[in-house]
C-alpha cells in the first residue's frame, strides 16, 4: 500500500510504502480508484506545517500554554523531546476517497466485495473504514463526481443548520471548492443565493451556477451587495465557507442579516465578536460540525451505533447518500470544478499546485496500479536474505504489537537502547508500523500478527495495543512459545487474568521457559532504585503516600470505557500498585478503594479516588489517583516514612531525604520514569533466564488493581 502524508515539523508531503491495513470488525477494506484533494482544509494542514516554529505558535496559543505548564513540572528537555516528537510526527492526508469494496469485517451487512463506495478514507491506494463512513454510489454517479461527496456533505450540513426555505435570500461568503459546492445545494433547495469572493475566476463559476456575485477585491462592498440582493430587507442567512484569520465574514454577516436572521460558520475565520451587531436584530450563529451528527462520535464512527432514522434524519452517513442522490439526479454538478488531474504517484507536485495556485479548486487524484502490489501485508527496510528464518543465538529478535503513541516515543526506543534486534513492527492499520518501523531500526512492518506469532526467528513478543486485547494477544504469544512483554495493564478482568496465568503455567509446564514482562517501568528509575537501597535498611513497617495528579480525560475516551481502556484504574493506577509493592517488600493482603461522590457535573467518579493497600510485613499505604487537578501542580509525587526518617520523590526529578544518614537529595536535570532501565531489566533478564519482575508478582498486582477497581464501581 502507498499513502500520502505530512510532516508536520517540515511540511513535507510524500509517498511512503506500507503494509495494507487488515480488515477488522466493523470495518470495509477499500481499493481507491480516485481520491480528491480538499484545495481548503488541505492547503490549510500544509501551509502549517510549512510554515515556521514561530508561525506554529502563534497559530496555537494554546498550545504555548500546555508546554509552559510541561516545562515547570516534567523540565525542559522532557518537554523539549515531547514536541519534537509530535512535530516530527507524520500525519495522513485526504478524507474523500472512491474506491471497490475489497473485503467487510464481522457485522457489516450493508456492503459486499464488489460495491463501488464513497467514504472519508485518506489518500492511499487501499483504505479501512468504518462502515457508518461508507456509502454506496448509484451506477449514474462516476467516480470522479463521487469523490467530491464527503466535502458536498461538509456544506450540506450547514444548510441543514441554516433550514432554509424555498425563496429566501442566502449569502455564501467564500467561493472556494466547499463555497460552489454549498451555492449548487442550495440553489436545488429552492434559494436565491449571492456568493462573496475575491477569486474573479471562483466568482464566474458561480455565477454559471446560477448565483448573483460580488467581489470586494473589486471594490464592491459585501454588506451593500447583501442588502441589495435582498431588496433592502437584509438576507435571510449567510453561510461561511471562507478560510481566513480575519472577522470581517462574520461582522459583514452580521450586518447584512435581517432581524433574527442566521448565521452558520462552515469554514474557518477569526471570531472577534461585535455583541451590538447581534444584540440588536436577535441574530443567531452557529458553528457546523464538519459533515454532519455522528462526526467526532466514538460510538458512532468506530462503534458502529447508527441514530435512529426517526430521531436523527441526517447522519453522516445519510448526508453522503443525499448528494450521492443529488448527483444521480444531475441537480449537482461538479464538472466545472475539477481544475487539475494528477497520477497518485504525482501527488507530491498536486501539493505543490494546492499552495502555489491559489486560483485551483476540485484537484483529482487517478490510482492506476495492480492490486497485488497495493495488498502486500508485510513490507522489509532491509534485503530479504538478510532477515533470518528461524531463531538465531545472539540479541533477543522483537516483534512489536502496536506502534502507538506512547510505543513509538518511549518503548521502541528503549528496548532498541537495550539491545534488541527489531524485527518487526504490526499494527492493523500499517501506516503507523511503515513510519516508526524505518525510523527505529525495525526490519519489516507488517498488518499480519498471525504471521508475526508464526515466526520461529521471533523471539519475544512484546504488546502496546488498546487494553482490550492485552490478556489475548499475551496468551496467544505464550501459546506460540513468545517470551512476553506487555505494556500496561496485563488485563482488564480477573478472567483475563486467570486466563493468561493458565497460559503462562502452560508454558512453563511444556518446558519452554517462557518469560512475562509488564512495563513497570517506575520501580527502575533511578530515584525509586536508591530509595529501594535507602530503604532495605529499615526493619520496621513503612507508611506510603502517593499522589497522581492524572489530568483530566474525556469521558468519552477509550481510555475510560471498562470494556476497552479498563478505565484509567486499571489502565494506569495500576503503575503505583506496582511501585507500592515493590517499595514495600512484601505481598499485598488488603486492598481498600474510596471514589469522590457522585455529582451532576462529574461525568466520571472512578478516576478521582483514594486506594489503600495493606502489606504482609505490616506496611501500609495511599495512592490518591486524582484526576480533578491543575496541569500545573507536578504530575506524581511520593513519600514513604520510616523508622523516624522520610523519603520525598517530586514527579521523578528531585529526591529528598530527611532523617537519612548520608543522604539528603538526589536531583537529576531531566525527568527519569524509568523506561530505558525497565527495558535493559528486561533484555538482560533473557539472557540469563531471571525475570526482571517475578511472575507472582505481575499476577499479584493485576489482581490487586481491578479489586480497587471493582470496589470504585461498585461505590
Amino acid at each position: 500500500m502507498k499513502q500520502i502524508v505530512q510532516n508536520l515539523s517540515s511540511g513535507e508531503t510524500s509517498i511512503v510504502d506500507a503494509p495494507a491495513p487488515s480488515v477488522t470488525r466493523g470495518t470495509v477494506l477499500i481499493r481507491t480508484t480516485t481520491s480528491l484533494i480538499s484545495s481548503g482544509t488541505e492547503r490549510m494542514l500544509v501551509d502549517f506545517g510549512r510554515a515556521s516554529l514561530f508561525q506554529k505558535v502563534r497559530k496555537q496559543p494554546e498550545r504555548v500554554r500546555q508546554v509552559l505548564d510541561k516545562v515547570r513540572t516534567d523540565g525542559l528537555a522532557t518537554t523539549y523531546e515531547a514536541v519534537r516528537s509530535k512535530l516530527e510526527q507524520p500525519i495522513p492526508l485526504g478524507y474523500c476517497n472512491v474506491g471497490e469494496v475489497i473485503d467487510v469485517g464481522a457485522g457489516v451487512t450493508e456492503f459486499a466485495i464488489g460495491d463501488r463506495v464513497v467514504s472519508n478514507g485518506p489518500h492511499a491506494d487501499v483504505v479501512r473504514v468504518p462502515r457508518l463512513l461508507c456509502a454506496r454510489i448509484p451506477d449514474g454517479v462516476d467516480d470522479e463526481a463521487a469523490a467530491f461527496t464527503v466535502v458536498a456533505s461538509i456544506g450540506l450540513q450547514g444548510i441543514r443548520l441554516v433550514q432554509p426555505t424555498i425563496g429566501e435570500t442566502v449569502v455564501v461568503t467564500g467561493a472556494g471548492l466547499l463555497g460552489l459546492l454549498t451555492v449548487q445545494l442550495l440553489r436545488a433547495a429552492g434559494c436565491r443565493v449571492l456568493a462573496i469572493d475575491f477569486d474573479e475566476s471562483k466568482l464566474a463559476i458561480a455565477r454559471e451556477l446560477g448565483a448573483e456575485t460580488c467581489n470586494p477585491g473589486g471594490g464592491a462592498d459585501p454588506v451593500a451587495a447583501g442588502l441589495s440582493f435582498s431588496r433592502g430587507a437584509g438576507v435571510d442567512a449567510v453561510i461561511i465557507t471562507a478560510s481566513t484569520d480575519s472577522s470581517d465574514p462574520v461582522s459583514q454577516a452580521a450586518n447584512m442579516c435581517r432581524k433574527r436572521g442566521r448565521i452558520v460558520l462552515v469554514g474557518v475565520t477569526g471570531l472577534t465578536l461585535n455583541r451590538a451587531d447581534f444584540y440588536e436584530k436577535e441574530l443567531s450563529f452557529q458553528v457546523s460540525c464538519s459533515y454532519g451528527p455522528g462526526r467526532y462520535d466514538p460510538g458512532y464512527e468506530e462503534g458502529g451505533n447508527d441514530y435512529p432514522l426517526g430521531f436523527v434524519r441526517w447522519t453522516e452517513q445519510r448526508n453522503f447518500e443525499a448528494v450521492l442522490d443529488m448527483l444521480a439526479s444531475g441537480a449537482l454538478d461538479t464538472t466545472p470544478l475539477v481544475s487539475h488531474r494528477f497520477a497518485f504517484e504525482d501527488a507530491p507536485g498536486a501539493y505543490d499546485v494546492l499552495t502555489t495556485d491559489k486560483s485551483g479548486l476540485g484537484l483529482i487524484l487517478e490510482y492506476r496500479s495492480e492490486n497485488e502490489s497495493r495488498l502486500a501485508r508485510n513490507i522489509s527496510f532491509v534485503p530479504a536474505a538478510t532477515i533470518p528464518a528461524a531463531r538465531v543465538d545472539g540479541a533477543p529478535r522483537f516483534a512489536m504489537i502496536g506502534a502507538g503513541n506512547y510505543a513509538s516515543r518511549m518503548l521502541i526506543p528503549a528496548l532498541r537502547g537495550a539491545g534488541a534486534i527489531m524485527a518487526t513492527l504490526v499494527s492493523s492499520g500499517g501506516l503507523s508500523s511503515a513510519l516508526h518501523g524505518s525510523k527505529n531500526g525495525f526490519e519489516q512492518a507488517s498488518t499480519d500478527r498471525a504471521a508475526v506469532l508464526a515466526d520461529p526467528a521471533i523471539d519475544v513478543v512484546a504488546i502496546a495495543t488498546r487494553h482490550d486485547t492485552h490478556a489475548g494477544f499475551a496468551i496467544d504469544a505464550l501459546d506460540a512459545g513468545k517470551h512476553v512483554f506487555v505494556e500496561k495493564p496485563l488485563g482488564i478482568t480477573r478472567e483475563e487474568i486467570d486466563a493468561v496465568e493458565a497460559a503462562y503455567r502452560a508454558a512453563q509446564d511444556r518446558g519452554a521457559a517462557r518469560q512475562l514482562m509488564l512495563g513497570f517501568n517506575r520501580r527502575f528509575a533511578p530515584h525509586v532504585v536508591r530509595m529501594k537501597q535507602l530503604l532495605a535498611t529499615v526493619a520496621e513497617p513503612k507508611s506510603f503516600m502517593m499522589v497522581m495528579n492524572a489530568g483530566a480525560i474525556p469521558a468519552d475516551h477509550w481510555t475510560q470505557n471498562p470494556n476497552v481502556g479498563g478505565g484509567r484504574i486499571i489502565g494506569e493506577a495500576c503503575h503505583h500498585i506496582d511501585l507500592m509493592r515493590f517499595l514495600a517488600g512484601a505481598p499485598i493482603t488488603s486492598v481498600r478503594a474510596q471514589r469522590i461522590g457522585d455529582s451532576g457535573g462529574l461525568a466520571v467518579t472512578e478516576d478521582k479516588a483514594a486506594i489503600t493497600l495493606g502489606f504482609a510485613d505490616g506496611s501500609f499505604g495511599t495512592i490518591h489517583y486524582l484526576a480533578n487537578g491543575s496541569a500545573s501542580f507536578p504530575k506524581e509525587r511520593i513519600e514513604v516514612f520510616a523508622a523516624g526518617q522520610v523519603l520525598q520523590l517530586d514527579n521523578f526529578r528531585k529526591l529528598k531525604g530527611f532523617g537519612w544518614r548520608g543522604f539528603r537529595s538526589m536531583n537529576m536535570f531531566r525527568q527519569d520514569k524509568g523506561q530505558a532501565d525497565c527495558a535493559k531489566a528486561f533484555v538482560s533478564g533473557l539472557s540469563t533466564g531471571t525475570p526482571a519482575i517475578a511472575a507472582e508478582e505481575i499476577f499479584e498486582v493485576a489482581r490487586a488493581t481491578i479489586e480497587a477497581a471493582e470496589q470504585l464501581r461498585s461505590q
